[in-house]
């Protein structure tokens, strides 16, 4: 892949930029270790999106023992990629004054993997024993029942261990969309069948961008240097020349290698994971008030969250919804 953001049009948008200090220094935490689903970010800092716009932005990674929202919410980085919106409605009702500023995935990714010619149907999952863990118990597998009709009683808990799906076919699995069918096709050496839970009408945004509320105020022109550079970022990542950027995430997770790369790439572009819904029209990083709402009810009705959280003081579109990048989609 070889298509980039043309001169002329990242020029464009640099002048219509407001003006920031040249190489401000920015801090943003992702949720997890370095991993494809954080290649627009690495892409800017690798192709120099960022610093078009005179930001300096240093990338600093998740994982099981870091929390890198807490270092956000005492104020030593700037920006956090955020889970989806119910991780932001919880943040509401916690009076932490956390805002989502943009959405990365208009899908979220989650999965629940069956075995093929067991279940090939979501209605058929409901015939079978699902390994869901704690944190999806409370929350996506709460709504499956509410909406879905399946049961407490078929869920066992999930070790985050394949080995028990492989060996039983009785049992469905969660999984992330890019990355247990991916290792499950490569341990057990069959594909399984992948049902991902937003088709289902999971409709929460994912991957969002996360700044605090003082943030917004104080400095809007590095957020809107940042969620636009990191808007560009995702096309040209998805379709561009991404090899500087994969080069940055394989440096950041030495456990990370070039075919789960590839694979994840090629899971987010099939599945819209980026590019779909509201992207399609407004570009990249998209949110409307009308998706965030209707995900608010879809928790309620479900018993995850109260109704009386002032849902709407969770994100603000005024960084989004204005087609950047578009011009690089084929």
């Amino acid at each position: 892949m070889t298509r980039l953001l043309p001169f002329s049009a990242l020029a464009a948008l640099i002048a219509a930029s407001p003006a920031i200090a040249e190489n401000e220094k920015v801090v943003f935490g992702t949720n997890w270790l370095a991993q494809a689903e954080h290649g627009g970010f690495y892409q800017s800092v690798a192709d120099g999106t960022y610093a078009e716009c005179g930001l300096d932005v240093e990338i600093v990674t998740g994982g099981p023992q870091v929390n890198n929202r807490a270092l956000m919410l005492a104020g030593r980085i700037d920006f956090h990629m955020g889970g989806d919106m119910l991780q932001a409605f919880n943040a509401v009702a916690e009076g932490i004054p956390v805002v989502a500023v943009a959405a990365s995935f208009q899908k979220h990714p989650q999965v629940i993997l069956a075995h093929p010619g067991v279940a090939d149907s979501w209605e058929e999952l409901k015939d079978l024993t699902l390994l869901i863990g704690d944190n999806g118990f409370t929350s996506y597998y709460q709504w499956m029942v509410a909406e879905h009709g399946f049961t407490v009683e078929q869920r066992q808990p999930y070790t985050f261990n394949p080995a028990p799906f492989i060996a039983d076919d009785q049992l469905g699995m969660q999984g992330y969309l890019s990355s247990e069918p991916y290792a499950v096709a490569k341990e057990a050496g069959f594909t399984p069948n992948v049902f991902l839970i937003a088709d289902a009408g999971y409709s929460t945004y994912a991957t969002t961008i996360e700044t605090m509320a003082a943030t917004i105020e104080e400095r809007p022109e590095v957020v809107k240097c940042f969620v636009e550079g990191s808007i560009k970022g995702w096309y040209n990542y998805l379709y561009g020349d991404n090899a500087a950027a994969d080069d940055l995430i394989k440096s950041a997770n030495p456990d990370m290698t070039q075919d789960k790369i590839e694979f994840a790439i090629a899971a987010m572009l099939e599945n819209g994971i980026v590019d779909s819904g509201d992207a399609l029209n407004l570009g990249i990083g998209a949110m409307t008030e009308e998706k965030v709402a209707g995900f608010f009810n879809k928790m309620v009705e479900a018993g995850v969250i109260s109704g009386d959280i002032a849902w709407d003081a969770s994100f603000t579109t005024e960084f989004v919804n204005a087609g950047v990048g578009m011009d690089l989609k084929p």
